[in-house]
């Protein structure tokens, strides 16, 4: 009786799992897309809030949570989602949030009641954050390095862009759809992505072993989205004179000092801070700030301008404004196309001139301008802000790169986690500044006015007597049409009071780009150059 002699086995480690055959460009599309829709579902959201509380009946004050849920959560999970992706891959993070954002976003709309909606809308950002972080994660650690620069111009294209086209694109769904649309294009979109994720990105096998501890990570996205919370709410609650504020804040400052404490302690190898120490880099911080910080003459001066003197409504003001978008999509390409000959940081200097220069003329605006009026202006500045965004995202990765950004997964997440955080809290403490600023200047120039418009003063009489006879044929007697003439006065003060309140601020817009560019003389050479770059 003769047995067959056993098969050879053959020796060596187990093979890997056949990995699904991905596109990295098809991924990187993937990235932008989810960049993309979390711009623009935070911006439909902030300009069609006046239409969501008159649909669904909510007052104001609780109206403003919904947006400050959202930022708040997307600034958790823009940090968190670092530790996440380091241990289960980025691939598994995007098709998971985008599933959950989808879900969130269909159901939004059918909210019962107001605090329903406030918890969906903390989901929905809490899965959009990561798109946000791990788009330059994913463009640094795929795309050959020759092309970096085309992926920074295309990121800038793909937020600056969305950000322009969303009050035109809310007006429009307000008048031809509905206001649902706020939440339901970003669930129109997401399918895209989702495809684009699960092609175009590879699977990724979890490390062996325990990991880090997640603690560090938790500490300091809690603590960064209360101080988030706390700078959105503060000017609408009177700032340290409300507990919720002292809460948040105190809250927050302490979970930030037990992150450093920790991270002083037991080191988190997921987060790679060498390359952080660097003068350059500290700067370049500052100037996602200071971009945060002048964009706000395009989102919030003129827009405010014509909403509160001309009485635009929001569709109004996206009309006037959002054509801007096409040129500046054209200009970050020509804009990484010069840097490649040129330098990046001389190109952010140059654009924030230009943007400087535009606001000074913007500071010289009386109370009878109007959108056309701004229509040069506004061109010039979106010429400067695209510049402005290619050369400080591009000059942010050569230090990077310089100081060893790309040398692991973890330093390009820890980078990538860095802007993030730089730009969205930073880009909040701005608009904190700023609408503090306005409502301080227009106390200002109201009681500067007021002296001047007295009872008594003929100036005044003769005024209010030529408002009650031009009103009286509309009224029902003198002393109606003498009230509202009083009353009509009062808001001419007001009109002219804010108009004066948003010149001081295009100063101070100019002045904010004028001192970053004295500080930008202090940074170092850079070795590394795009040029270089091309040539590996």
């Amino acid at each position: 009786m003769t047995t067959a002699s056993p098969q050879p086995t053959a020796s060596g480690p187990p093979k890997e799992p056949v990995q699904l055959s991905t596109n990295p460009y098809v991924g990187v599309l993937g990235v932008f897309l989810g960049a993309s829709i979390a711009t623009m579902n935070s911006r439909l959201l902030s300009v069609g809030l006046a239409d969501l509380r008159g649909a669904l009946g909510f007052n104001f004050d609780d109206a403003s949570w919904l947006p400050t849920a959202l930022n708040m959560a997307m600034m958790f999970s823009g940090v968190f989602c670092v530790f996440v992706s380091a241990r289960i891959g980025p691939r598994r993070v995007l098709l998971f949030s985008a599933l959950v954002f989808t879900i969130t976003s269909i159901l939004l709309p059918f909210s019962p009641n107001f605090w329903v909606m406030l918890a969906l809308e903390g989901l929905a950002g809490l899965a959009s954050g990561t798109f946000y972080s791990l788009t330059m994660t994913f463009v640094l650690t795929t795309l050959p390095r020759r092309l970096i620069i085309f992926g920074i111009a295309a990121y800038a294209a793909d937020i600056i862009f969305t950000s322009n086209i969303a009050a035109a694109l809310q007006g429009w769904y307000a008048d031809h759809l509905s206001w649902r649309w706020i939440f339901w294009h970003s669930a129109a979109v997401m399918p895209l992505m989702i495809i684009c994720v699960h092609f175009g990105i590879p699977r990724r096998s979890p490390p062996p072993g325990p990991g880090p501890s997640w603690r560090g990570f938790a500490y300091f996205s809690l603590g960064m989205s209360l101080l988030y919370g706390a700078l959105d709410q503060g000017e609408r609650l009177d700032w340290l004179h409300s507990g919720v504020i002292v809460a948040m804040s105190a809250a927050g400052l302490f979970l930030l000092a037990a992150t450093w404490v920790r991270r002083m302690l037991e080191p988190n190898p997921l987060v790679d801070l060498s390359f952080l120490y660097s003068r350059n880099l500290v700067i370049l911080a500052m100037s996602i700030f200071v971009f945060k910080f002048v964009h706000l003459a395009s989102i919030i001066l003129i827009p405010g301008f014509l909403g509160n003197v001309q009485g635009y409504r929001a569709v109004e003001t996206g009309h006037a404004l959002a054509w801007v978008a096409v040129p500046q999509f054209v200009v970050v390409w020509l804009v990484a196309a010069a840097i490649l000959f040129t330098n990046s940081r001389l190109i952010l200097a140059v654009s924030l001139a230009i943007v400087a220069m535009a606001s000074l003329v913007c500071a010289h605006l009386d109370s009878s301008w109007a959108g056309t009026s701004f229509a040069m202006l506004e061109l010039v500045m979106a010429m400067g802000l695209a510049g402005a965004y290619v050369g400080l995202v591009s000059s942010i990765v050569l230090v990077g790169l310089e100081r060893g950004a790309l040398k692991s997964a973890a330093a390009a997440a820890t980078l990538s986690g860095f802007m993030h955080t730089s730009r969205i809290f930073g880009g909040q403490v701005g608009v904190s500044i700023m609408n503090r600023f306005l409502t301080v200047r227009e106390e200002f120039h109201s009681n500067v006015i007021g002296l001047h418009v007295q009872i008594g003063s003929w100036l005044t009489d003769e005024r209010l007597r030529m408002f009650s006879l031009g009103l009286l044929p509309g009224s029902s007697g003198s002393e109606e049409a003498q009230a509202r003439a009083g009353a009509l006065l009062g808001r001419q003060v007001h009109a002219q009071a804010y108009t004066l309140a948003v010149a001081d601020g295009f100063v101070l817009v100019a002045a904010v780009a004028a001192a970053f560019l004295l500080i930008m003389l202090l940074m170092q050479p850079v070795k590394v150059s795009y040029q270089d770059l091309r040539r590996m």
